[in-house]
């Protein structure tokens, strides 16, 4: 039996690695969830440098920067009224939150179900040099969306624990 070369299994390898990130993303909108103070400034720097890419990307690939505009304003929108719909309290003498489940699930699945429609009409089957060739707007979107809703759910989220900690000292 031939060994099999990791370029045959990079599709499926790629596959999961993409089906568990969504998995924890989409666990982490339901129920009371712990203050994790280091992960949300990591949160927040990685969609700073997804934006910084977004941004890069509405510069040089033609007709994605009027998508990615709208994008990230109805993200920033979305992000505001979750954040208003997200409970901080003490649980068992430790900080935690409760997010609205409906608002991150809503874009999350948006996203994954365009990418999937995306991916089942072949607009990844060319490679990178071909894919952004063939940038959609409404992808690039979806994509700034979501970036524009969590910078905005992250940085208020620290906002208000500090606040939390504050009047509890």
């Amino acid at each position: 039996m031939p060994a099999v070369a990791l370029p045959a299994l990079t599709p499926y390898l790629v596959t999961a690695g993409i089906g568990w990130v969504m998995y924890r993303r989409i666990r982490r909108s339901f129920g009371r969830q712990p203050w994790q103070p280091g992960r949300t400034v990591f949160r927040l720097v990685l969609m700073l440098a997804l934006l910084g890419m977004l941004a890069t990307a509405a510069m040089f690939l033609p007709g994605v920067a009027a998508g990615i505009a709208a994008g990230l304003a109805g993200g920033l929108v979305l992000g505001f009224f979750a954040l208003r719909h997200t409970r901080v309290e003490w649980h068992d003498g430790r900080p935690t939150y409760v997010p609205n489940p409906w608002f991150g699930g809503l874009l999350t699945l948006l996203l994954v179900g365009r990418l999937a429609w995306r991916w089942s009409q072949g607009a990844f089957a060319g490679g990178a040099a071909a894919t952004a060739q063939q940038a959609s707007p409404l992808t690039m979107g979806f994509a700034a969306a979501l970036v524009g809703y969590f910078l905005l759910l992250n940085g208020g989220l620290l906002w208000r624990m500090r606040r939390l900690h504050a009047a509890t000292d």
